[in-house]
């Protein structure tokens, strides 16, 4: 039966205005849903129901003395647990941080806050948003990974816990995820959103990416969290774009698709080669095969050189306290960080990436989007490993926003996802094209 809880965001904000519902009444279905299902998904590592009723009926009241609402007036919100949150725990998934009790907020928490949402929970990350998972399942199929790091949100919106929540990506934390739950995984353009009291792995590689149902729902978080941060020097100075007022609207012309393969595409399964092939048939004209050049071969080689390098000096005071407390994945990838790469293959790595986006320019002169998997495949079985982020690890090194579409299904009836990558700062018109292609290709 069909409770409050499976509103979508967008939805949810205009019957709470409306006065058809109230954030109380949205929040309690939530908690419902998360008591029947949590025992198996095991999204979340810190719930308060209380701190959440007592959130929400904050939001009631202030609507009814007539107070200004915001974007999220009432709707909840999870959170990943590498971001802080002053009245909850961030623990980042490890045993070292346990009961780590941050001062204050992170920015995009305290914009949340600021447009009304409630902030319901923090979500189960991976290891330091690494490689080594946490407790999550795969709510699709209990027997599978969620994918990583952002395992919890992911699941958590997945299975209508929440509609919204916040994950993190690095290499493929949030569109890996989204396609093995089959939700909408939307990871912005670098310096779109304030990393401002999110746990720092690399510096030229975290961006904050959200999770939502659907493209309105993720646009219209995004949105919210988006924006200039004096705090953190890589967002950018520009005006707040409107994301969802843009993404909806069907566009003048059909977009035109660039098919990249990557140099990754020989770990794509067979049943994901099938499907492209079968969806690219479906938009016919309106899709072109494009190779990449040949400079993108070592791409994948220059990110994990900048992202093991910059962990081994995030994380290694934390390795070299408490050695034992980590994951064996963890200390090796801190140890070829200190190791196996020279300053100079830094330095090379990290010079690449302009050179590497500006590249790009005469596909997007042409083209509108990048299509290519968000994945191998279908979420694998197992619990042991959070899946390959070999799809999405270019996109994240050159900044790009992409977005992972629930649109493909295997033959075992789990989501193939779907990625779109688009041209730097160009995010209006991503999750735009997004919306199209699912009302166009539909579901496969």
């Amino acid at each position: 039966m069909t409770t409050l809880a499976d509103l979508d965001a967008v939805a949810a904000v205009r019957r709470i205005r409306a006065g058809e519902i109230t954030s109380e009444a949205l929040i309690r279905d939530c908690l419902e849903r998360i008591a029947d299902r949590e025992g198996g998904v095991e999204a979340w590592t810190f719930l308060d129901p209380e701190l959440a009723i007592e959130q929400a009926r904050e939001r009631d009241r202030q609507q009814r003395r007539g107070a200004s609402l915001g974007l999220l007036h009432g709707v909840p919100v999870g959170v990943k647990d590498i971001i802080d949150t002053g009245d909850m725990p961030t623990e980042c998934g490890s045993a070292v941080f346990a009961g780590r009790r941050p001062t204050r907020d992170a920015t995009v928490v305290s914009r949340l806050r600021e447009q009304g949402a409630v902030i319901l929970g923090k979500t189960v990350t991976t290891e330091f948003a690494t490689y080594c998972p946490g407790k999550t399942r795969n709510p699709l199929d209990l027997s599978r990974t969620p994918g990583g790091s952002s395992s919890g949100s992911a699941a958590a919106v997945a299975c209508g816990m929440v509609p919204l929540a916040l994950g993190s990506q690095t290499n493929g934390s949030t569109v890996r995820p989204a396609a093995f739950c089959g939700v909408v995984g939307y990871k912005p353009s670098f310096g779109f959103v304030s990393r401002a009291g999110v746990l720092l792995t690399s510096r030229g590689l975290d961006q904050v990416g959200v999770f939502a149902r659907t493209v309105a729902d993720a646009a219209l978080l995004a949105e919210v969290i988006a924006g200039q941060d004096a705090c953190d020097a890589t967002t950018r100075a520009v005006a707040r774009p409107w994301l969802n007022a843009v993404a909806q609207p069907p566009p003048v012309t059909p977009p035109r698709l660039a098919f990249v393969k990557s140099p990754v595409w020989d770990q794509a399964e067979v049943e994901t080669r099938e499907h492209f092939e079968s969806l690219c048939r479906r938009l016919g004209t309106g899709v072109e095969e494009c190779p990449l050049p040949e400079p993108f071969d070592g791409a994948l080689a220059q990110h994990r050189v900048m992202m093991e390098t910059d962990i081994a000096f995030n994380l290694g005071a934390v390795a070299d306290a408490a050695p034992q407390a980590l994951s064996d994945s963890l200390r090796a990838q801190i140890e070829r960080g200190r190791s196996a790469y020279t300053s100079l293959a830094y330095a090379a790595a990290v010079a690449a990436v302009p050179s590497l986006r500006d590249s790009l320019g005469p596909l997007f002169a042409t083209h509108d989007a990048i299509l290519t998997p968000a994945a191998p495949g279908p979420a694998p079985v197992g619990l042991e490993s959070t899946g390959s982020p070999a799809f999405c690890t270019l996109w994240t090194l050159l900044g790009l926003p992409a977005v992972s579409l629930p649109l493909l299904t295997a033959g075992n009836g789990m989501p193939i996802g779907v990625q779109l990558v688009g041209r730097y700062g160009d995010d209006a018109g991503l999750l735009r094209t997004a919306s199209w292609l699912l009302r166009t290709a539909g579901a496969a």
